[in-house]
């Protein structure tokens, strides 16, 4: 397969194939001519990426992830705290949005929207931090 006939084939831009290319995530071989010839295995590597992307997973993450998924004496155990390092960064996020969420809900509540130019919103924007 052609770098067209993976890309559409994997659901990942030709671009972010090149990429994974650069930075080592994938080698595929090549034609005589010098272009990449895909295979299966290739594309099977550029789905797991795409899929673990999806999910948030940092390169370095999809990089240990592809490691052991190709080690047959992996420890699940090494999965499972890599996960289990994204999922607490998740929720970590998650509680960041939150915060945000009820700081600006309260602004928008204190804010009366009229022709003043009073505006909690401004003020509370240009307070230094401490």
């Amino acid at each position: 397969m052609n770098i067209g006939e993976v890309a559409a084939r994997a659901g990942l831009p030709a671009k972010t194939i090149r990429y994974y290319e650069d930075i080592g995530l994938i080698k595929p071989p090549r034609d005589t001519n010098g272009y990449r010839a895909f295979g299966e295995v290739e594309l099977h590597k550029l789905a797991f990426l795409a899929r673990a992307r999806a999910l948030g997973f940092r390169i370095e993450d999809c990089r240990d992830l592809l490691r052991l998924y190709e080690d047959e004496a992996r420890s699940s155990a090494e999965v499972r705290a890599i996960a289990q390092q994204h999922l607490d960064r998740i929720a970590k996020k998650i509680a960041d949005l939150e915060e945000m969420r009820n700081t600006l809900s309260d602004l928008v509540d204190a804010c009366a929207g009229d022709q003043r130019p009073d505006c909690p919103i401004l003020a509370s924007l240009s307070k230094y931090p401490v």
